[in-house]
């Protein structure tokens, strides 16, 4: 592997990769179109506490971040299904049985989601490109990395 596009920070030991930063995106909350707050310009994780919550299962990379995005709010989500994709947390949330959060990038047109972005301006993840330390890029990953806009 040369280069790998995946959201930091990379849970390794950091010395072995050399991190290049592309965007960071905000986190959404993924509401039924009936719930009170699916109006909302922007709503805080704290008032989701009575409500059931839809998440990603332990060790898909979105889970940490949404965690700590709960943490960040003190709230303690009920989480009554987990599931290991993102559109089977969507048609969940959908069919009125739960909220969940997401990144703007699993942002889709679903009928019955609502998607109101979070009021935590630290509620984003950042997606990069990773490279092995020590290594001489190949023009190709240079010219791949600038065409991305990643930068060191």
């Amino acid at each position: 592997m040369d280069l790998a596009i995946v959201a930091l920070p990379l849970q390794a030991r950091s010395h072995e990769f050399q991190t290049f930063p592309l965007l960071v995106e905000k986190l959404y909350a993924v509401l039924p179109k009936q719930h009170p707050l699916a109006k909302r310009r922007a709503v805080a994780l704290n008032e989701l506490q009575d409500d059931p919550f839809l998440l990603l299962r332990d060790g898909h990379c979105f889970r940490e971040t949404a965690v700590a995005a709960c943490k960040r709010a003190r709230l303690n989500p009920q989480i009554i299904f987990e599931s290991g994709q993102f559109s089977s947390i969507l048609s969940m949330v959908s069919a009125g049985l739960g909220v969940s959060i997401v990144p703007a990038m699993a942002l889709e047109k679903r009928p019955g989601c609502r998607y109101v972005p979070l009021a935590d301006d630290r509620a984003a993840r950042t997606i990069g490109v990773v490279a092995l330390n020590g290594r001489s890029p190949t023009r190709a990953n240079e010219a791949f990395l600038t065409h991305l806009g990643a930068r060191a």
